[in-house]
């Protein structure tokens, strides 16, 4: 039931990132005032600096305070800032409702995965985080529409309406439904100052290494999602529609594909040996590295989109596993503050790579340079994730040391 109800909510969450990047034209001509590439890449790149920086602060709150008042406020604060951005006209007020969704959507995926991990021990942990996780891919999906709703009679506009008020509706449904799974984890992190549970967290070394696995990638991850739409209309001369649909469809359904298998991979993996799930994940990522040097040397759209297939199956065998190895890492009351540092990490640079694109394509550097930076990250972080050692013994036993 846990996973059933946050599903759609992973949804929404995606679906507002994917649409804003495939409707980037429609958006530009209807805010004249952003004017350049590199001002519409801040617009994008505000937003995940804001998510990155204060996904520690929305951790520490579901690990301390109730993670699902955490989930429900996060989506309420998520639907008036998705029907304020379609209501912005310069570009400022749509630089503050982006910075604004960042806080929002800080809170969720932590405090979410956790729930997730809450009810879910042992060996369907990774399944049950692949199905949620799928939910993120059919966002992505909904949101490559996004292109034919700006090019149609209701405008740009429109979309984010939509959303945002299917967002307050769903958001009564979880105050309804969701619940906590009760553990009494609330009361002893609670007695846990915050710099105690930070630094605990810190002093693991096969946490500091979880987190530089998990921040390489989000590098050419971020760039496949925010950026790809508008490289594909460049290079091959595409419409919104069309390029919003290549860059986001066969990749989406590929990562939600790699999500649920790669999960059921790594549970049953498990069972034989407790780097499971790590050596799941690594497959995911060494997956990656051709398909990133095949997108940046695509001469046809359907060497394109094959590569992106490629990268997607390898990402969704990444994403469905960060939690659940995180979990053989740190003690339950840490976990949501845990995976915010992660996401802090990540999220800054995908920020910053996000931003930078966008002055690189003003000063004329080719698509394949920024690709091959790619692929050196995920070489990297296929070598990092495999020098940790979970403390997890088994898939639901953890060690005594």
């Amino acid at each position: 039931m846990a996973v059933f109800l946050l599903w759609p909510v992973a949804l929404l969450n995606y679906l507002d990132r994917q649409i804003f990047a495939t409707m980037k034209k429609s958006i530009m001509e209807g805010v004249p005032d952003i004017v350049t590439e590199a001002r519409f890449g801040e617009l994008m790149a505000i937003f995940l600096l804001i998510y990155g920086l204060l996904s520690p602060v929305g951790g520490l709150l579901a690990d301390r305070l109730n993670r699902r008042w955490v989930i429900v406020g996060s989506l309420g604060v998520w639907s008036v800032i998705t029907w304020l951005t379609g209501h912005a006209q310069t570009f400022e007020q749509l630089w503050w409702a982006r910075a604004l969704m960042g806080v929002s959507e800080a809170c969720y995926i932590p405090a979410g995965l956790a729930l997730i991990a809450d009810y879910h021990d042992g060996g369907t942990r990774s399944r049950a985080i692949g199905i949620h996780q799928s939910g993120i891919y059919t966002g992505m999906i909904l949101g490559g529409m996004g292109g034919f709703i700006a090019d149609s009679s209701y405008g740009w506009r429109a979309g984010f309406h939509w959303f945002g008020a299917a967002g307050v509706i769903y958001a009564v449904v979880l105050m309804v439904f969701l619940r906590n799974r009760q553990r009494g984890m609330e009361s002893v992190a609670a007695t846990t100052s915050v710099t105690s549970s930070l630094k605990e967290l810190l002093s693991l070394g096969a946490f500091l290494l979880l987190v530089l696995y998990f921040t390489l990638p989000g590098m050419p991850g971020w760039i496949v999602k925010s950026w790809m739409p508008a490289l594909l209309a460049e290079k091959f001369h595409l419409g919104q529609g069309q390029a919003g649909m290549s860059a986001t469809l066969w990749v989406t359904l590929a990562s939600l594909g790699g999500a649920l298998l790669g999960g059921y991979i790594a549970d049953r993996w498990m069972q034989t040996t407790s780097r499971g799930r790590i050596y799941t994940s690594a497959v995911g990522m060494v997956l990656c590295i051709p398909a990133l040097f095949g997108v940046g040397y695509a001469t046809s759209l359907g060497t394109a989109i094959a590569s992106l297939i490629l990268f997607g199956i390898g990402w969704g065998f990444f994403d469905t596993n960060n939690m659940p190895i995180l979990c053989q890492i740190a003690r339950p009351e840490l976990r949501a503050t845990g995976y915010g540092l992660m996401n802090m990490m990540s999220i800054t640079l995908g920020g910053w790579a996000v931003k930078k694109i966008g002055a690189l394509k003003d000063q004329g550097v080719e698509t394949p340079v920024i690709f091959n930076v790619c692929a050196l990250a995920a070489a990297i972080a296929v070598v990092l994730v495999l020098l940790i050692r979970p403390r997890e013994t088994s898939a639901g036993a953890t060690a005594r040391t």
